[in-house]
């Protein structure tokens, strides 16, 4: 879904007038790349919070792409019609979005409390490192 929406925000930038070609078409662009890499960068890490970090990172791309939206309805860049749709097709990756960061915040908290505590002995030293 978030690759679809990147596909569809390249077209708005392509289709944007001349005068927006380095300003407005430039930043959809960047983020809309930054939308999708952020989800396939936060997809290396092995550890839950960095997932979320990357992820969020992408929601703010995101809502950069939303407001990006707003500039090319009050510029009449696209029908309004148009528009809307966008905005829809946007919230619902923001939806997609906020329920992957849900999940991963469940799987750290799960991941915390199956951690044991066990009682450290005498026999679990390993000293050997030390002994001249």
């Amino acid at each position: 879904m978030a690759r679809k929406f990147r596909k569809t925000m390249y077209w708005v930038a392509k289709n944007l007038p001349e005068i927006e070609k380095f300003g407005l078409a430039g930043q959809i662009r960047r983020a809309a790349v930054s939308l999708t890499n952020d989800i396939a960068e936060g997809h290396g890490p092995y550890h839950y919070l960095d997932q979320v970090k990357f992820i969020l990172h992408s929601r703010g791309s995101l809502e950069e792409l939303l407001d990006d939206l707003n500039v090319c309805e009050d510029e009449q860049y696209l029908p309004g019609k148009r528009i809307a749709s966008l905005k829809e097709d946007g919230w619902r990756v923001r939806q997609l979005i906020d329920g992957y960061v849900r999940y991963l915040r469940q799987q750290t908290a799960s991941a915390v409390s199956r951690v044991k505590d066990e009682k450290w002995t005498d026999e679990d030293a390993d000293d050997s490192r030390f002994s001249m």
